[in-house]
């Protein structure tokens, strides 16, 4: 067996997040947010450690007062925001024990360049007591949903980007995921979610809930992305997996302006299931779905409405070091 990174249901030592502390990144949203991601990590941390990095005195005193007497590590590390998922490095379990493999960052394809960010993962795994092997082509946690057995899901829209790899092509994209990370088949779909900065990260589209067993939202009448969602469900049951189909947030504009929200970006933890929700119609029905999908676990669903002003949710700024 090669180093492979398990599944994300798959028991955790410890879940490594980060804390809102820009305030000239988050402004109005700044405090919303940070007390969005204290409920997130209240809930996580009944089951499992959170190791929580925070980048700044005034920031590490307010986490600290909102998580007092919740299991949490705080280290305090200058990184550029919060998204662990893609800067943070994906531990991995191996023959000789837990590894890691940490990826070039290029603040998704040049949009966001903050300073800090480009060394998350070796100050993560560094902590972490977890070696590093480092590689040096771009990819990002949330690109890619593996199921454990060596499967991946991914889109083209991203992983295909110039704005990524340009002098590689879906060959060698998929040779680099065998070689570092041990995925031996992948499932290609087409784009992400309108308007996701990420250039359609998969973990807002698409996810794993057990081996051959993929997650994917079921469009409304009026969903921006029901083309994408269709066209997804297609290639998904081409492919031979079992789909599963999750309410879809459907349409939520922020200033008149469509955002990339999803009831898919939810973390699976040792004891809970963590769901975003952004107090739309959809809400309970997705958490109910989910919930259905991981009987051993608690399911809940925690408003991420400033989360997302930032870009992402619960799964984007999460990163599970497996036990």
């Amino acid at each position: 067996m090669t180093a492979r990174q398990p599944a994300e249901w798959m028991l955790h030592s410890a879940t490594w997040t980060a804390f809102p502390s820009a305030a000239d990144l988050w402004e109005d949203d700044l405090a919303p947010a940070q007390a969005e991601v204290a409920a997130m990590v209240r809930a996580i941390a009944a089951g499992e450690r959170v190791e929580l990095l925070v980048a700044n005195e005034t920031a590490m005193a307010t986490a600290r007062e909102m998580l007092a007497g919740v299991d949490v590590g705080f280290h305090d590390y200058g990184f550029g925001d919060i998204w662990l998922r893609d800067t943070g490095p994906l531990f991995m379990q191996s023959p000789v024990g837990a590894a890691a493999a940490g990826f070039r960052f290029n603040g998704w394809g040049g949009k966001y360049d903050l300073p800090g960010d480009d060394g998350v993962a070796a100050f993560v795994a560094g902590a972490a007591g977890v070696p590093l092997a480092r590689h040096g082509w771009v990819l990002e946690g949330g690109a890619i949903d593996c199921d454990g057995t060596g499967l991946a899901v991914t889109t083209e829209q991203c992983l295909l980007n110039p704005n990524r790899n340009p002098k590689m092509d879906r060959a060698e994209v998929e040779s680099h995921l065998r070689r570092d990370l041990g995925i031996d088949r992948v499932l290609w779909l087409g784009e992400g979610l309108a308007n996701d900065h990420t250039d359609g990260h998969v973990d807002n589209l698409a996810r794993f809930v057990a081996p051959g067993v993929l997650a994917l939202p079921v469009p409304e009448a009026d969903d921006p992305n029901r083309d994408v969602l269709r066209d997804a469900h297609e290639r998904a049951r081409d492919f031979g997996l079992t789909v599963f189909g999750v309410p879809s947030a459907g349409r939520i504009e922020r200033d008149g302006e469509i955002v990339p929200a999803s009831h898919m970006n939810f973390y699976i933890a040792n004891t809970v299931v963590v769901v975003p929700t952004y107090g739309g119609a959809s809400d309970e029905a997705a958490v109910k779905a989910i919930g259905t999908l991981f009987p051993g676990r608690d399911c809940i669903g925690l408003r991420a409405d400033h989360i997302l002003t930032g870009g992402g949710s619960f799964h984007c700024i999460t990163q599970q070091q497996p036990a």
